[in-house]
């Protein structure tokens, strides 16, 4: 089991999404945790970039959980710490560093990162929780990078 973090806005705060992903034995994708059908869909997405940029998706029951439960998630942002953790679990990509950092990030189907909502929000409530660094897509590397003492990685491929 592989436990990293995402972010979501809520008008002009962001909050701290704690994405725990479990590979087990079974044929299912679940993702649980008050997601929106946009969150339920990123298994399609996450699946495509993931394959598309020479990873392997698992063909086993796969648990994704979004905390806390009580709070709606909603939109694609979510995909990247999806596949992140997906890769992750699976042994594919390092997990050290994952536990002090934030990842958001929507996936295309060729694993192209796209922009999200709220960087800057997002930025300030990791610096206020002690994270250390924050993935963010290239076009939102620039607002996020405007608070003080966090690290921060434009990405725009997710990609070996």
């Amino acid at each position: 089991m592989i436990k990293l973090f995402a972010s979501a806005v809520y008008g002009v705060d962001a909050i701290t999404i704690t994405t725990e992903v479990d590979v087990l034995e079974g044929l299912k994708f679940y993702v649980v945790g008050l997601p929106d059908n946009a969150v339920k869909e990123s298994q399609h997405r996450v699946e495509s970039a993931i394959k598309n940029n020479s990873f392997y998706f698992p063909r086993i029951k796969i648990v994704v959980n979004l905390s806390p439960a009580d709070i709606r998630k909603s939109g694609s942002a979510f995909d990247l710490p999806i596949a992140i953790g997906i890769l992750a679990a699976t042994g594919q990509v390092r997990s050290e560093a994952l536990a002090k950092s934030i990842i958001m990030g929507e996936l295309s189907l060729d694993g192209a990162i796209m922009p999200v909502k709220g960087a800057l929000p997002m930025a300030i409530q990791a610096e206020k929780e002690g994270f250390e660094q924050i993935f963010v897509p290239l076009q939102n590397a620039r607002e996020a990078a405007m608070v003080n003492g966090l690290r921060v990685y434009g990405c725009n491929i997710c990609a070996k």
